[in-house]
């Protein structure tokens, strides 16, 4: 069974719902049991599972703060989409390694997104513009 377009827009915005509200189970419950979750560059590289991508997600979290996706342009396949999208927000602490101290951030993401047959994530893949980060948040 494939999913419409309609559908995977209302995955991925239930998924970036949760991260807008920091909740980590929420955005783990959109992933099935055994996707993959690769943060493209990540020094942890790929990993599995809603388990897998927990550390992620707290991570993230606590070094991101009122976080905003604005969606640019979405692209739809079978059972897969890929979302351009611009965060804005605060970095409070030490996103992707690069120290934030409470400075306003925005930066371009993304995110390659295949769907199971019952609307959950089985593979996202998600590129950040580290380079944008960077030049916000000069060391």
């Amino acid at each position: 069974m494939s999913l419409t377009h309609a559908q995977m827009d209302a995955r991925i915005d239930e998924h970036f719902g949760y991260e807008q509200a920091d909740d980590v189970e929420g955005v783990l419950a959109t992933l099935t049991p055994d996707a993959v979750h690769d943060i493209v560059g990540s020094p942890t590289g790929p990993t599995t599972g809603p388990d897998g991508a927990r550390g992620f997600y707290e991570a993230l979290f606590a070094d991101l703060a009122d976080g905003r996706i604005r969606t640019v342009r979405r692209l739809y396949g079978d059972d897969f989409l890929v979302d351009e999208s611009v965060w804005s927000g605060r970095a409070p602490g030490r996103p992707f390694g690069v120290e934030g101290r409470n400075r306003p951030l925005e930066f371009r993401l993304l995110h390659v997104v295949e769907y199971a047959d019952d609307g959950r994530m089985k593979r996202e893949n998600v590129w950040v513009d580290l380079a944008a980060i960077l030049q916000q948040l000069p060391q």
